[in-house]
């Protein structure tokens, strides 16, 4: 059963007479105390009974606040939910969110505070900020739901209904186009933290790649190898890792060819279903959140569909590499060698390095196609959460102009990313005695020995120039073990996905 969808609309009428259950507002904290946040056409007799009402109610416009209001003179809805923004600017020399991302964060805030509703209205700000707010509250009212039996009753309630926003024309061009937007990033994310959150038993490589190829218009094609496919056409990679489990790999290529395309990407995608460690067995408590080792391609599959759906002018090629890594008797063990997709060969050291093995075929297959900038995203290594925290997500690269485009995309969607170096002396660190590389190197630097691995495999223009690529590793937000915040929820994060979409739209002129 899909997620419940929230619905959005519009309207240009005064914000306090639209009929709903609930009027969302905004502060923002000023010296401690909070701030409304100005709302055009909010009668002043409203704004002063609010504001009257925060300031006995001692509200600081902190971003973790929610006020709840009841009686309140001249508004329609039952209910005035006031939500916090934090201050205007972080303390200097601390990074934070801009206005659009602080107002994302609070709008998600209120919409899982409203779950059970049937409507709200938005009034959170100027209407150049709608689409932020829009954004936050539909990502804020998503709730996995379908595997509740029969406690669903007592241990959930529905996600709010519908999210009106206050201070955009109805029917009008701007109107219909900001809700166009909404609703397909807001799916995007739904659908691929649905892939995360669905569990390894149900989730495995092909059901996986059913689930694309279902969801799949028809602006974009879908080709699935299977395992004897991938043994036909050499990627050792992905069948090394799969050769464990019962459930074979695959390999989905997904493609988006408009007319007039500005420019052509390509984006791979880790998808270890289900992560043990291989023979190289995790500890139990480090495997509870295994099933998310797939958010890089559960990230591409949104994307390349979303991007579709946004005809946006930039041809995209997806590949998700899909395997399950398991201990079964024919598990794939230290000390094999393995040929990967294009002839190169790898000695295996650590079994639970697996993730930088299948993306090393699909980074291959991707160059084949020579466009002009590869990126990969993956549930890396734990050395890029240790290094940016759970929050952000570590870009790394070849090509200093493609990782700034992947930063102010990642800017501009409201997601943490910060760039790290790849220096020249991990390579040697990967030198193997009996095959052309390891894959694995010195412990220190774990990411960036993970990114190096990655490296050798990026193909090649016409003229033999490196292409443009960029390795995102996701590891530590594409998961929430820790309570819901803001819009994210607890469990799969849909991190990337926006990114990948602003990229694209970068791309295309």
């Amino acid at each position: 059963m899909p997620t419940k969808r929230t619905a959005v609309s519009v309207t240009s009428a005064r914000a306090s007479s639209v009929r709903a259950d609930a009027l969302v507002l905004a502060t923002r904290s000023v010296d401690g105390t909070a701030e409304l946040v100005e709302v055009a056409h909010l009668p002043r007799a409203v704004t002063g009974a609010v504001s009257q009402a925060l300031a006995v109610w001692g509200a600081e416009g902190r971003a973790d606040e929610v006020v709840r209001l009841t009686e309140i003179g001249k508004v329609s809805a039952p209910l005035v939910l006031v939500v916090g923004t934090g201050p205007d600017a972080p303390r200097p020399g601390v990074s934070g969110p801009d206005e659009a991302e602080r107002m994302r964060r609070a709008a998600g805030m209120a919409a899982r505070a409203l779950a059970g509703k049937e409507r709200a209205v938005f009034a959170m700000g100027p209407p150049e900020l709608a689409e932020a707010v829009g954004e936050g509250a539909l990502l804020g009212s998503y709730a996995f739901q379908t595997y509740f039996g029969l406690g669903k009753s007592e241990k959930a309630k529905a996600p709010l209904g519908e999210v009106v926003l206050a201070g955009v024309k109805a029917g009008s061009r701007q109107g219909r186009e900001l809700g166009r937007r909404l609703e397909v990033v807001s799916g995007a994310m739904d659908y691929a933290r649905d892939l995360v959150n669905t569990p390894p038993n149900a989730l495995y490589p092909e059901s996986f790649a059913t689930s694309v190829s279902r969801r799949s218009s028809k602006k974009v094609s879908v080709q699935v190898w299977d395992p004897e496919r991938l043994e036909a056409e050499g990627c050792g990679g992905l069948l090394g890792v799969g050769q464990g489990s019962g459930r074979g790999p695959r390999l989905v290529t997904l493609t988006y060819r408009p007319r007039r395309a500005q420019a052509s990407l390509a984006f791979v995608g880790k998808g270890i279903t289900f992560d043990s460690g291989g023979l190289c067995l995790k500890p139990a408590t480090g495997m509870v959140t295994m099933k998310c080792d797939m958010g890089g391609a559960a990230a591409v599959a949104a994307a390349v569909q979303a991007i579709a759906d946004l005809d946006l002018p930039v041809a995209v090629t997806g590949y998700l590499c899909l395997a399950e890594n398991m201990t079964g008797d024919l598990a794939q063990r230290p000390g094999d060698v393995v040929t990967m997709r294009g002839g190169r060969t790898v000695e295996i050291i650590n079994t639970d390095a697996e993730g930088r093995l299948v993306m090393a075929d699909g980074l291959a297959l991707a160059g084949e196609q020579r466009p002009d900038a590869v990126v990969d995203i993956a549930t890396l290594t734990g050395a890029c959460m240790i290094a940016l925290g759970n929050r952000t997500f570590g870009v790394m690269g070849n090509d200093e102009e493609l990782i700034d485009k992947v930063l102010s995309g990642a800017k501009r969607a409201g997601e943490a990313a910060w760039p790290l170096p790849l220096v020249e002396e991990i390579r040697s660190t990967m030198d193997s005695p009996v095959a052309d590389l390891k894959h694995t190197g010195e412990r220190e630097g774990g990411a960036m020995v993970a990114a190096t691995f990655l490296a050798e495999f990026v193909g090649k223009s016409v003229d033999g120039a490196v292409l443009p690529w960029a390795h995102l590793d996701i590891a530590g937000p594409a998961f929430n073990d820790g309570s819901a915040r803001g819009y994210t929820p607890k469990g799969g994060t849909g991190a990337g996905v926006r990114t990948l979409i602003e990229l694209a739209r970068s791309f295309s002129g």
